[in-house]
């Protein structure tokens, strides 16, 4: 089976989109599948995190600086202008590409693409699946995911052709099968609380500097000198430097490390993270952490809201980190249990081996 990947990283994007088709990646290769990429060179790509795991991967020029003509309907789509160019424009430049691949199944990962890219392509590959997050757009595929939770069969009435298959809800999160390792002993050791060990991670590219904003709070907390924090960061984060230099000035003992290959295991043994409420949401409840979740982006307040209603999480927003803190302050054990368990309820850490079953069964 040959699959083409078409999804972005960047410095407005963030990770998460590359980083969870990678997971869908390496386990369709376990499968037999030959899985190629095509990403956009923006600033903040990973495009080299992509070769280094085997995948063929086809770039497309950055036109940063060159004016993007995009049509009404395009006006109106959140994270229009992260694509980098017109739906026109990338399906010009990816036409060629899918010619001579000729995948079975095509993979879109992209808030910036729906319908009009999707149509456009629609007689150089198989079948589309598209990944997404927002129901807010029509798209032309046969199987569609959307890993939030709580995500419900109506919410994308009209939005998808009648026949396509829909995997919802976040027991289909895509997670590394490391994740589905450690959650026995991760949920075992939360059977007795304790807070020892802090774990921040607010994207791996964090380009308003949330991080120093949270290592500031609790620089001025009366949190236990003991506490442990590890912050975890990617290699293309902005303020990298200035995070390690504040973090040599903290009061507490305070490591920070940069594109983890480990995140399974320090989640493991984290007592309690900081963390945005992107798709790092779903490694953290399927290690039952108790978490409090920054809000950092409209697209994030669903997953959130959700989360907070099922006490899954303490959910604030960016503006609340310091009152945030004063809550971790005053957390009991039982707080933490409760927490954990809610957490531990949402994700299993199976959902990528239902969405390879559902590929395999053609959508």
């Amino acid at each position: 089976m040959k699959v083409v990947i078409r999804t972005d990283a960047s410095l407005k994007i963030g990770t998460g989109h590359v980083m969870r088709c990678l997971t869908l990646a390496e386990a369709l290769k376990k499968e037999g599948a030959d899985v190629e990429f095509i990403c956009r060179s923006h600033e903040g790509h990973l495009i080299e995190r992509i070769r280094q795991q085997v995948f063929e991967t086809y770039i497309l020029p950055d036109l940063c600086g060159t004016k993007i003509k995009v049509s009404d309907e395009e006006e109106t789509l959140y994270g229009r202008y992260w694509l980098g160019s017109s739906q026109q424009q990338d399906a010009e430049l990816c036409r060629p590409l899918l010619e001579k691949t000729k995948p079975d199944w095509l993979i879109v990962d992209h808030y910036g693409i729906d319908k009009t890219w999707q149509t456009e392509l629609a007689p150089y590959y198989g079948k589309l699946m598209v990944i997404d997050d927002l129901a807010n757009r029509r798209h032309q595929c046969d199987l569609l995911l959307d890993q939030t939770y709580g995500r419900q069969v109506e919410d994308y009435t009209g939005l998808v052709p009648q026949q396509a298959q829909l995997l919802l809800g976040s027991e289909y999160a895509l997670l590394r099968p490391e994740f589905a390792e450690w959650r026995g002993y991760s949920l075992q050791r939360r059977r007795s609380p304790e807070f020892k060990k802090l774990l921040i991670t607010m994207g791996g590219v964090d380009p308003d500097n949330i991080t120093g904003e949270v290592l500031a709070a609790l620089g001025d907390s009366a949190l236990p000198k003991e506490i442990d924090i590890n912050v975890v960061m990617g290699a293309s984060a902005p303020h990298l430097d200035y995070v390690k230099r504040q973090a040599e000035l903290m009061p507490y003992k305070t490591d920070v490390k940069v594109n983890v290959s480990n995140m399974a295991e320090m989640m493991a043994n984290t007592d309690l993270a900081i963390g945005a409420a992107g798709t790092t949401t779903w490694e953290r409840c399927c290690l039952g952490v108790p978490s409090l979740m920054v809000v950092l982006a409209a697209n994030q307040r669903e997953i959130a809201d959700s989360l907070s209603v099922s006490i899954a999480a303490i959910v604030i927003d960016r503006q609340q980190i310091r009152k945030g803190v004063t809550l971790i302050e005053s957390m009991s054990k039982n707080n933490l249990l409760s927490l954990s368990k809610n957490a531990a309820k949402i994700v299993d850490g199976r959902g990528v081996d239902h969405v390879i079953q559902a590929i395999q069964g053609g959508g």
